[in-house]
């Protein structure tokens, strides 16, 4: 695996660069520091599978770099590590494309958990940001709806999202498997597997759902049922395969 690492900070840089590469023996890391760099990597060998970007860049603003490289290479993940974890930010990322956020002082296992996720076609939303645990305990339970809470109302501000009523969608019950399965990260081959579905069936159903839910990829669905599945009446039906 191909890791490009942007970051103008050099001992974040050298450390992220450490931790990357411990996630196997075969996995090389790239480094840049600015933007124009990354650029110029990414023209001369576009062959990369993954790219870790800093939102504060010295010559660049992270995400109009983000932007641009969705738009330039978009079969390319991009994961956002950035020193920031509001949830606006959170917010912007995944709306502009990318296919995860890892706060810097997250732990390492984290960071490993949210690159295998990407990679493996999912997508990764920070639990201090939008915490799809389901709580244990009443105490857990008020801090998860304050997490929605918040990233709901940062989502209005931002006009980036409109909270929904799920029961509202008119999904059919194979509609909310598919939406289940959708939001685990999972891609059509594996919910057609798991659904016993045909790939063309389940492509039927994820465009449903997305014109349901009115939005047009899946990152925008990840925050779409993100702010209404906390919301008053909002309860999510979908049946959790696996």
């Amino acid at each position: 695996m191909k890791v490009l690492l942007i970051d103008d900070h050099p001992l974040i840089l050298s450390a992220l660069q450490t931790i990357i590469q411990g996630l196997g023996e075969h996995v090389n890391v790239v480094c840049a520091s600015t933007a124009r760099q990354a650029r110029e990597l990414l023209t001369s060998d576009p062959d990369f599978d993954l790219v870790l970007l800093d939102l504060q860049l010295g010559d660049a603003n992270g995400f109009d770099v983000l932007l641009e490289f969705r738009a330039a290479y978009p079969a390319l993940p991009v994961v956002v590590v950035s020193a920031s974890d509001r949830s606006s930010d959170v917010i912007r990322s995944i709306d502009l494309g990318a296919m995860g956020f890892v706060p810097k002082r997250a732990s390492n296992s984290i960071l490993f958990e949210a690159l295998h996720l990407v990679m493996s076609g999912g997508i990764y939303v920070p639990p201090m940001a939008m915490d799809f645990e389901r709580a244990d305990d009443a105490q857990s339970a008020d801090r998860s709806r304050e997490s929605h809470s918040v990233v709901r109302d940062a989502a209005v501000a931002n006009g980036f999202q409109t909270p929904l009523d799920l029961r509202s969608l008119g999904l059919t019950p194979r509609q909310n498997e598919v939406l289940g399965l959708l939001l685990q990260g999972k891609p059509n081959k594996l919910i057609a597997r798991d659904l016993s579905l045909s790939v063309e069936t389940v492509k039927d159903h994820v465009a449903a759902v997305l014109r349901a839910l009115k939005v047009s990829s899946r990152t925008q669905a990840v925050l779409a049922v993100s702010q209404m599945s906390h919301s008053p009446g909002g309860v999510v039906a979908w049946s959790k395969a696996g």
